[in-house]
């Protein structure tokens, strides 16, 4: 346990003992993974808003490590389904199974019923297997045969998808995409970072054994729900809110733009905001905290009009422009 994790446990109060347990998450993540802090920051937003990932980023940047290293940090179950195009809903839900020794059915739990759901290359399987998450991201249950069965809690699917090679891939739709609080981009290793990935494999770091590379639990499910708490207490005023509608209201009346923001990513902007705002030690939130968290939070709700994308123009510097040219309040 991280030294400042204890030190909050002794002051007596709970919220902070949880932010310090979740600020550990860094440094524990940091044994395995390098230089991936934006996406660790990332991960940690969306469980304090009960909120699903979208990464993206190229084979071979630790993606699938990420979310292992997290759950083992976390203390907290997971399980990865490599997506495939002949992949079918109940491979990831479960089905129900005849036991011929009773005569009945009975239910097999799929991997979806977990912490940390690792669904890799998800655009790489059919609409109709894609759809089958749709129930567990929204209503965090799995019905089949007419009975609903509730996941655990916490639940967080971290979807990943290759930016680069789209042959044979199944796009996202713009409403499934929509469920996802966060879509993070994990970039390619700075050449620092790269030798240092290095070094420690020539040292003897096994990817698949973290337990030999010292990550240990820092946080738990207890702390994740304190801090959930803590976070619905944060204070957000009339003219953030209202600064946070301006910004979506903008993303509809860009002229590259085809599909703006709709209510649902205002609000999970304003959700993330007042996450980061608890995390970055403060009971309110401020204009920087939306600006912090507005690339990652609508960035996959936003479509180009392929006019603007064959000029070169993303979806990123369409928001930041958008950022640059509303009021910000004072």
């Amino acid at each position: 346990m991280d030294p400042t994790t204890d030190n909050a446990a002794h002051t007596g109060d709970p919220a902070a003992a949880a932010r310090a347990s979740l600020e550990a998450l860094r440094a524990e993540i940091a044994k395995a993974v390098v230089g991936q802090d934006p996406a660790v920051t990332g991960l940690a937003v969306a469980l304090l808003c009960r909120g699903h990932v979208l990464l993206e980023g190229v084979p071979g940047v630790a993606k699938t490590l990420l979310v292992r290293t997290l759950a083992a940090a976390l203390d907290l179950d997971t399980k990865r389904v490599q997506f495939t195009p002949d992949l079918m809903p109940s491979d990831v839900t479960g089905s129900l199974v005849y036991d011929a020794r009773t005569s009945e059915f009975s239910f097999q739990p799929g991997p979806v019923f977990t912490n940390l759901l690792l669904a890799d290359e998800i655009n790489r399987t059919p609409p109709k297997t894609q759809a089958s998450l749709l129930e567990a991201m929204e209503e965090r249950q799995v019905t089949v045969d007419g009975t609903p069965r509730p996941l655990p809690d916490p639940f967080l699917v971290a979807a990943t998808q290759n930016p680069v090679e789209y042959e044979g891939t199944y796009p996202l739709p713009e409403a499934q995409l929509d469920r996802f609080l966060l879509k993070l981009t994990i970039p390619l290793p700075s050449r620092q970072d790269e030798i240092d990935v290095l070094t420690r494999h020539t040292e003897g770091f096994n990817p698949q054994d973290l337990h030999a590379a010292g990550v240990r639990p820092v946080a738990t499910a207890a702390d994740l729900e304190t801090a959930r708490a803590a976070v619905a207490k944060t204070t957000v005023s009339p003219e953030i809110t209202a600064y946070v509608v301006d910004i979506c209201r903008a993303t509809r009346e860009s002229p590259s733009l085809s599909l703006g923001v709709s209510p649902r990513g205002a609000t999970a902007l304003l959700s993330t905001a007042r996450a980061w705002a608890w995390l970055t030690g403060r009971d309110y939130v401020i204009p920087d905290d939306v600006k912090a968290l507005a690339l990652p939070t609508l960035r996959h709700r936003v479509r180009l009009r392929p006019e603007a994308e064959m000029e070169g123009v993303t979806t990123d510097s369409v928001i930041n422009a958008i950022l640059t040219h509303v009021p910000v309040p004072r």
